[in-house]
């Protein structure tokens, strides 16, 4: 919003106006509105939280200090949608699909989350919103996504020889670490259902969205673990936004050029910086916990940013941390259950799942659990970035 009025500011040569035009200086004020709007207001939000008894339920897994975290205020989640989308909506382009894709996804992710939360608080147990409802959801934001970037007008792509084209010409992504890196999804068909490419693209969009949010979810086990991963992975994505988004840098490192894609980096600036603010409340011992509002949301996110600037083969090593602690659940329950059919009792390939709940049950304190997966996710948004010169 602020964007229109200063670009209209500047034709009238207002001193400073012309700063807006500049994305690396809205992508500083996003990051830095957002993190006064969580330090700021979080502890309002906290204190209403508290008011109205919004409180989280613990089960007792026989885990340290578990049950003291009882009654801890949930649905902070609110607080980093509204960092996020409020400096996205004041500082960014409004008419930009992509910006206009996340606010969307944001809010969807969020709403679904918000649902989830109010059922369990409602109900006092764990026992939330049905995971066929949560699976509808996210099947319906992979759907919506999906099909904008197919068919709208305004996703454009140039390829490294400098031609351009709609998502629906070609459906294209990056594929990393090949030297002519760009990846035609019509390759995985056959000849003759080549024209169906697209329903192809559409599932496994759909696939991604739900696989990273409630990889996300998951990974919201521990005071500020996945607020924390969530801002690493962001700050990943910016780069890779302003860099896919700029003509210069895209071929200078003879990457695919997407244009309009630099307006996400306002985005993802606010979604660090709100990730961040949040932790000033999250991090151990959490005075809030952001709840399925706030987890489902920042999955969502980080799964259709991927998408729209062409990384999504990148996320199994960016969203590392959500992948592990996704697949320690599928083979704990997997294998539970192979070894009860085949011998009669349950066995468990960990102490307790997902993974950080295995590293509790060892004795490490959650803290430093914390801390080191953090620093695994910086190992892996390093490594990340490095795939654009490793060929």
């Amino acid at each position: 919003m602020l964007k229109y009025l200063f670009d209209y500011l500047n034709e009238l040569d207002f001193p400073g106006a012309g700063m807006f035009q500049y994305i690396s200086f809205r992508a500083g004020m996003a990051a830095l509105l957002s993190l006064i709007i969580t330090i700021t207001f979080g502890k309002k939000l906290i204190s209403m939280l508290r008011k109205y008894q919004l409180g989280e339920s613990i089960r007792d897994l026989g885990l340290d200090g578990q049950m003291e975290k009882q009654g801890t205020p949930t649905m902070g989640g609110i607080i980093i949608i509204s960092a996020i989308v409020i400096p996205a909506l004041l500082f960014g382009d409004l008419s930009n699909i992509y910006v206009i894709l996340l606010l969307v996804s944001a809010v969807w992710m969020g709403a679904i989350g918000f649902i989830d939360d109010y059922l369990k608080i409602k109900r006092q147990n764990k026992e939330g919103l049905r995971g066929k409802f949560k699976i509808v959801g996210q099947v319906g934001l992979g759907l919506f996504v999906g099909l904008t970037l197919v068919f709208h007008e305004d996703v454009v792509i140039q390829d490294m020889a400098g031609e351009a084209y709609t998502q629906y010409d070609s459906i294209v992504t990056t594929i990393p670490f090949v030297a002519n890196n760009e990846f035609q999804y019509d390759w995985l068909l056959p000849k003759a259902l080549e024209s169906y490419t697209w329903v192809l693209y559409v599932l496994i969009i759909i696939f991604i969205v739900t696989a990273v949010s409630n990889g996300a979810n998951i990974t919201d086990g521990l005071d500020g673990l996945a607020a924390g991963s969530s801002a690493i992975i962001g700050l990943t994505l910016a780069i890779f936004a302003y860099l896919s988004g700029n003509a210069i840098f895209s071929n200078y490192l003879n990457i695919m050029f997407i244009p309009n894609a630099g307006e996400l980096v306002i985005f993802c600036t606010a979604f660090v910086g709100a990730c961040i603010g949040f932790l000033w409340y999250n991090s151990y011992p959490a005075q809030v916990f952001m709840g399925d509002t706030g987890s489902l949301s920042l999955g969502g996110i980080i799964a259709v940013l991927a998408i729209v600037i062409r990384k999504e083969l990148l996320i199994p090593i960016m969203c590392g941390i959500f992948l592990v602690e996704i697949l320690s659940v599928i083979f704990q329950v997997s294998y539970f259950k192979y070894t009860k059919k085949k011998f009669g009792e349950g066995r468990r390939i960990l102490l307790m799942s997902p993974l950080h709940h295995h590293y509790q049950k060892k004795g490490l304190h959650e803290a430093k659990i914390v801390s080191r997966f953090w620093t695994v996710g910086i190992l892996l948004a390093i490594f990340t970035l490095a795939t654009l010169k490793i060929r």
